[in-house]
């Protein structure tokens, strides 16, 4: 194996890791070093995140090193997630969002509609990437189309960005020459 791809190889396991160490945290609330490293390590073990003979070594460094770059804080034993740490755990998260494809298409579409004000460019930068990443189309340019139900995704990234009342979620029968959109999605 090349040194690059080694290197990418290391690069998503210590991501992995921390994804798993910040959910974790954020699913309990506040939970101790004791009570994080026999269960994150046990199931991590097995997925071949981490080599066996180091696990305790490997959890300890990386929530110390999460500690150190801020999104994890060490107090009276227990660590509990920072703001900053919520914030990059949803962003992880964030680009994990996949919409769901059943076996069979029900024949209508959601189409998401968002007006983001100029002053928030960042967040419907974000929006935007978060709908590609998912697999949605562009129609225009603040109106994308999926073909499948994809309200959960829709309903975590407005809370999570805080855009609830710039964006709506719609579901439609019909899209006036829907042609190539059935083409892009591999449908009927």
């Amino acid at each position: 194996m090349g040194t690059l791809e080694e290197r990418n190889r290391k690069l998503v396991r210590r991501t992995e890791l921390q994804e798993v160490i910040l959910a974790t945290v954020a699913t309990v609330g506040v939970i101790g070093i004791g009570l994080l490293a026999p269960n994150v390590v046990g199931a991590l073990s097995k997925l071949g995140v981490i080599p066996h003979s180091r696990e305790n070594e490997v959890i300890k460094s990386t929530a110390s090193r999460l500690r150190k770059k801020g999104l994890l804080v060490f107090e009276n034993g227990h660590y509990s997630l920072t703001e900053t740490g919520e914030k990059i755990l949803r962003r992880w998260q964030a680009s994990d969002y996949k919409v769901k494809q059943p076996k069979k298409w029900d024949k209508k579409w959601r189409v998401i509609i968002f007006d983001i004000p100029e002053k928030k460019r960042a967040i419907r930068t974000e929006v935007r990437r978060i709908l590609t990443e998912a697999g949605f189309r562009r129609l225009q340019d603040s109106v994308w189309v999926h073909s499948y139900d994809c309200e959960d995704v829709i309903g975590l990234m407005k809370t999570d960005l805080g855009i609830g009342k710039d964006l709506l979620y719609m579901i439609v029968d019909q899209v006036e020459n829907d042609h190539h959109l059935r083409l892009e999605f591999g449908l009927p």
